[in-house]
């Protein structure tokens, strides 16, 4: 066992330490920013990173590392926001059907089947065409996608947790149930659905800035992950760093996301082991 726990603690501290810079752009940019990232000079478009402009500039001659800093706040906003929004909703929801009368709970569990079989972005691309294009569109429509997970997980465990040993004997003794629920039950299952909800962040983060790029979040000239990619896709021969570093911005804070994630998991399974 001596062998996984340090490579586990290193990639831990890799993942944070990248977690806790993208965490001061969303909150602080200004600390971090070097230009104001909405700033336009067409005598600089399109220059190669530099001592002046370490990410480069655009084709309106905007500051990308500034861009980028700035981004930080929006795109990992959205995916923070549609998780803890998914996170409430699907575990109030499944907790309610792990309760409810068999009919409801069999009709609940079949939309949420439905809503499983296709992947979360597809589901929340179709949202996004029935609520149109739009920052708050796109936060509601990954919320949506998002929630059928948390759904089936806060059933699962809340079905578990009421056949507990601690709950059963709360009962027998006199305490209502809606207090059992709320004292000994729905804590367990938000533990579990908050581990779940670490790898989640990355997923709706990804999902943002995939419907961003597809021109249906905000629009210029916002700095945003998204949609900075979207807006460097034509000029990657021409000018690579434009859609270069708002992807891998992207992509480290998915990366971290997931390996935190991924490590809580594992330490919530062994301890239940």
């Amino acid at each position: 066992m001596s062998g996984p726990r340090p490579a586990r603690r290193a990639a831990l501290i890799a993942a944070g330490t990248v977690l806790a810079v993208i965490a001061l752009a969303a909150v602080a940019p200004g600390l971090l920013a070097t230009h104001d990232p909405l700033l336009t000079d067409v005598r600089s478009t399109l220059q190669p990173p530099s001592a002046a402009h370490w990410f480069g500039t655009d084709q309106s001659g905007r500051d990308v590392y500034s861009r980028v800093v700035y981004g930080a706040g929006r795109s990992v906003g959205i995916g923070l926001l549609a998780t803890a929004l998914a996170l409430v909703v699907g575990v109030v929801a499944g907790s309610l059907s792990a309760v409810a009368p068999r009919l409801v709970d069999a009709a609940a569990m079949r939309v949420v089947d439905v809503l499983l079989a296709f992947p979360e972005f597809l589901v929340a691309l179709l949202v996004v065409a029935v609520l149109g294009p739009g920052a708050v569109n796109v936060a509601i429509a990954v919320t949506i996608a998002a929630v059928p997970v948390y759904v089936r997980l806060a059933r699962a465990q809340t079905r578990s947790l009421a056949a507990a040993e601690h709950v059963e004997a709360a009962r027998l003794i006199g305490v209502p149930a809606a207090v059992v629920h709320v004292r000994h039950v729905l804590p367990g299952v938000l533990g579990a659905a908050s581990v779940l909800a670490t790898i989640g962040v990355g997923t709706s983060i990804l999902a943002a800035a995939g419907l961003s790029f597809l021109g249906l979040g905000p629009t210029e000239p916002t700095a945003e992950w998204g949609l900075m990619l979207s807006a460097g896709r034509n000029l990657l021969l021409q000018a690579p760093w434009v859609a270069l570093f708002p992807g891998l911005a992207i992509t480290a804070t998915v990366v971290s996301v997931s390996v935190v994630g991924r490590i809580l998991r594992a330490r919530a399974e062994e301890r239940g082991a």
